[in-house]
Order: structure tokens, then sequence, then C-alpha cells
């Protein structure tokens, strides 16, 4: 059955960020919307993407997308909302300056981890986040073997997004992790976790290496996460000594970004990304 015609309609892109390449990196979804959807609306879109996120653009001065200075920017999972997410912000970014036109080399936006800033930094973007600085953490009975894991060096937890920091050995003790996804939610349900982060010091080419799981959110693993650099980057500034450091995520697809510790609470991550797709989602009929 066709769909062309009056209807409900969002421009919607696809968009791989941390990366220079096509089909690598992280994939996530940008909405705009005009107008105003009811979160169980975006809850449903998110779930149709099925991508780790789905980020949701509105302009709060009534401008078009282009000519705003105002925006509002939210992140859904197939699941849930949630505060904070890299990736869907870079996307957003990319599709802001590279797509839309936006002439301005800084774009700012609301969210629920409050002001968020992206610039242009060469033929990159630089995300300007909170960092999440992470404590001294004894893992809950189960986590460890849960995760396949059977020791780890240290063990941390960042209280603001609410994810568990677990480093190992080397580069290989990271790729060598095959979680029970089922297992670790039970292992943890007397505590709220979003996520959990496997890291260890990089080798040639990269000062650290991490991979991101999150099956509380229904993300099994994450690709690249923006968000979990907020904790890596505080964290290894303190074991390697350095402020700026280049950081890959070992997932299958891979991806990779700069991050810098700026003081006051904040950090910079600093990435590419590839738009794959444009189109517009159909929502019914007006």
């Amino acid at each position: 059955m066709s769909v062309r015609g009056p209807g409900q309609w969002v421009r919607m892109y696809h968009v791989d960020a941390f990366t220079r390449e096509p089909f690598r990196g992280n994939p996530a979804a940008v909405c705009l919307m005009e107008g105003v959807q009811e979160d169980g609306v975006l809850q449903a879109i998110a779930a149709e993407n099925n991508l780790s996120e789905t980020a949701f653009l509105s302009t709060t001065d009534a401008l078009p997308f282009a000519e705003a200075r105002g925006f509002l920017l939210r992140w859904f999972t197939p699941k849930v909302e949630v505060p904070l997410c890299g990736h869907a912000t870079l996307a957003t970014s990319a599709v802001l300056f590279n797509a839309l036109g936006y002439p301005r080399d800084e774009v700012r936006f609301d969210s629920l981890s409050g002001p968020l800033v992206a610039k242009r930094q060469g033929d990159g973007i630089l995300l300007d986040f909170p960092t999440d600085q992470p404590a001294p953490f004894e893992p809950p009975a189960g986590l460890l073997d849960a995760m396949g894991l059977d020791r780890v060096i240290d063990a941390r937890f960042a209280r603001r997004g609410r994810d568990v920091l677990l480093r190992v050995a080397d580069e290989d003790a990271v790729k060598a992790v095959e979680p029970d996804f089922r297992a670790m939610v039970v292992a943890t349900s007397g505590l709220a976790v979003n996520g959990a982060i496997v890291t260890a010091e990089g080798g040639a080419g990269y000062d650290f290496v991490s991979r991101f799981f999150a099956p509380w959110l229904g993300v099994d693993e994450d690709p690249v996460t923006g968000s979990a650099h907020t904790v890596l980057a505080p964290y290894w500034a303190g074991i390697l000594g350095k402020d700026e450091m280049r950081a890959f995520q070992a997932s299958r697809r891979g991806g990779e970004m700069l991050v810098r510790n700026v003081g006051g609470g904040r950090v910079h991550l600093v990435g590419q990304a590839v738009i794959v797709m444009e189109g517009r989602l159909f929502l019914g009929r007006a």
C-alpha cells in the first residue's frame, strides 16, 4: 500500500558516528521534529528504527532548523529515553552542519544532561560534555561471571550515567569478553545500572580501548559510546597522566575518537560522522 500523499511525515537521517567510513562506527537515526509529539510516539519511532539510539531534534525558537539558535535534543533506545548519548549528538550535529547547511560553527542543545555544545573542528566535530568521574566500586556477585571475566584490575562506578567500569589486563582481554546479557541484568538486580564498560590500556596508536554493554537499556553491545568516554576520559587521565588521549572502541564495527579533559567538570570528544541515508518517516494520516 502506498503512503504517498497527505499525512504526518518526519525528516530522518541515518548517520554512522565516530568513523570516517560508511558502515563502521555507531549508527544513529536523527529525526527532525516539527511540532510536538507524545513521548509514546518517540519511543515507538526508536523501537521501529531498532538502533542503539534515535535522536529527536526540535527548535526552541520556532525558526527553521538551518536558522534556529535554540535546540532541544532527546535520545531514545528501543526501550527507554536516556539522559545522554554521544554518538547520536555527533550524528545530529553532522546533519545540521553537513546536510542542512547550518551556517554557524557552533550549535547548542538543551538536554536532560544540561546544555551541550557541538563545534566544527577541522574535518570533525567537537562535543563539549560533562565528565562522569567514576569512584571505587565492589561489583555485585555474579557480574564478572556473567561477563566471562575471571578477574579485573580495577572496578569503578560512575553515578551520573550509572555505568560500571571494569579494567582488564590488555586489549586482547577486552576483545575476548563474551557476556551473558540476561545474567548481567540478573546479577545487578539490586543496583540501578545502565551500562558496563570493559577497558584496558591501548596498544599502537591508541591510549586506551574499551567496549560497552547496556542490556538494561535494550542495547546488548553499543558499537561506539560517547557517554562512556565521559567516564573513561577522567579515569585514564588519572592513570596515564595526560589530558589528551586517543581512544578506540573495539566492537565489531569499531570506532575512534580524541578525548580531552579540559577542566571544570567538562570533557571534549572529537570525532567524525558519515551520513549514509536520508528520507521521510510516515507517522500516519493527518
